[in-house]
């Protein structure tokens, strides 16, 4: 409960205008402790950074909600040149797409133009062997969400699309039964959104265990699931799972944010496991910031003492 008091109260602040301009007026040299630049470059070379180290990277071109089918095709022009961009650099393009930045909610000929701009988005990255991940967002959209990633994986592959799924949505297990014909390629996550308690847990206990049980049943299944998560008791947990199960190194990797607990990341990846970090880059930056600040109350003193430095 105390920690969804927390981000209730931290995203409901973040959500006030002039706060939002103080931030992005003083805080970018701060967000970038999160964010990997406002262009591409800079994402590939963050990308290139962690692959020295044992870690693979999940690309984010930040931006959601859009509003217009404009500036939905604009976006989603601006994705499919991280992916030439990384495929030039050498860098397998694996990335992760809102479908909300690219249409998802306006129908253009009759066709949802999120689905549209799908296709395009993952049709690209299957001519280069690479992978996007639908992410999830807040509660409305999970059903559109899951009906187009099925769309999608039936008609390019579970090998180049896959999604996320939120341990804190009572509906969550359910979700995750329902995809296992797919052998679906899943992150699962806690979640970040502000959600009414009517369809999120609000104590982290509760929150937590869901977790697992959502790991474990993917992992007994068969599937590939990426762990996205910092928890190390969670950490350990799938560990000694996975290892109790017989389930390999292979089938599984855990998924962290850039800037955080790096330091674990390198460590994972010593040790053979798989490591992916998910870096973000974009000017549409503050969104994002405030979800990573209402995570973690550390978050939210690393910013206070870098501003008041700064």
């Amino acid at each position: 409960m105390i920690d969804q008091i927390y981000r209730k109260a931290v995203l409901t602040v973040s959500g006030q205008k002039f706060v939002e301009n103080i931030v992005r007026k003083q805080g970018w040299g701060l967000a970038q402790r999160f964010v990997a630049g406002e262009e591409v470059e800079g994402a590939i070379a963050a990308v290139k950074e962690l692959e020295a180290e044992g870690i693979q990277g999940n690309l984010d071109l930040l931006g959601e909600f859009v509003a217009s089918p404009d500036k939905a095709n604009e976006f989603a022009e601006k994705v499919l040149h991280l992916l030439d961009a990384a495929h030039a650099a050498g860098v397998m393009p694996y990335a992760s797409v809102k479908l909300s930045a690219v249409g998802q909610g306006q129908t253009v000929d009759g066709q949802d133009l999120g689905l549209t701009n799908g296709r395009r988005i993952v049709g690209k990255a299957r001519e280069y062997g690479g992978f996007i991940c639908l992410d999830m967002e807040d509660h409305p959209r999970v059903d559109q969400t899951l009906s187009q990633f099925r769309t999608l994986a039936e008609e390019f592959g579970t090998q180049h699309v896959g999604t996320v799924l939120q341990s804190y949505l009572y509906r969550t297990e359910a979700d995750r039964d329902s995809l296992d014909d797919l052998s679906p390629n899943l992150r699962i996550v806690k979640g970040a959104y502000l959600e009414p308690e009517s369809v999120a847990m609000p104590d982290k206990a509760d929150v937590d265990a869901s977790y697992r049980k959502l790991v474990y049943a993917h992992m007994k299944a068969g599937n590939y699931v990426n762990i996205g998560t910092h928890d190390e008791s969670i950490i350990e947990d799938v560990k000694h799972f996975a290892l109790a199960h017989g389930i390999e190194k292979d089938a599984y990797e855990f998924q962290m944010l850039y800037g955080v607990r790096r330091d674990l990341q390198k460590e994972l990846a010593a040790a053979g496991y798989r490591v992916r970090a998910y870096i973000p880059y974009g000017r549409d930056w503050y969104p994002y910031f405030s979800r990573r600040i209402a995570e973690r109350p550390a978050n939210v003193m690393f910013i206070l003492k870098g501003m008041l430095k700064g």
